[in-house]
């Protein structure tokens, strides 16, 4: 029986593990990873920045939100493949604190990690 198809998350996490050392021309996720850690930094603040103001519009434009979450997702998950985290280590994480209540975990990492 052949394995189920990966999820579109683990397919971009992949393609941008494989950005980091074949940079075809036309990447942009090959030029993030070129320009540094400030400009992926900047990138995700950026796109943070943009969801909020989405979302925070009177009438948010549910297509505008959309957009703006997938570029968040998009260029964290480039900032974290930069830093060698693993998507699935960010998923087992997930997995982890399903169906903890997020104020015990806070609790449970104490106050100087809060």
């Amino acid at each position: 029986m052949s394995a189920p198809p990966a999820s579109i998350l683990q397919q971009l996490a992949e393609v941008i593990e494989q950005r980091k050392t074949v940079s075809p021309a036309g990447s942009y996720t090959a030029e993030l990873f070129a320009e540094g850690h400030a400009v992926m930094s900047s990138k995700v603040i950026e796109e943070a920045y943009e969801l909020v103001t989405a979302c925070g519009e009177e009438t948010p434009n549910y297509p505008d939100v959309v957009h703006e979450a997938a570029d968040v997702i998009y260029h964290l998950m480039v900032l974290l493949a930069a830093n060698d985290v693993a998507w699935r280590d960010v998923e087992r994480e997930l997995t982890r604190r399903f169906g903890t209540s997020g104020l015990v975990e806070k609790a449970r990492r104490g106050p100087e990690e809060a």
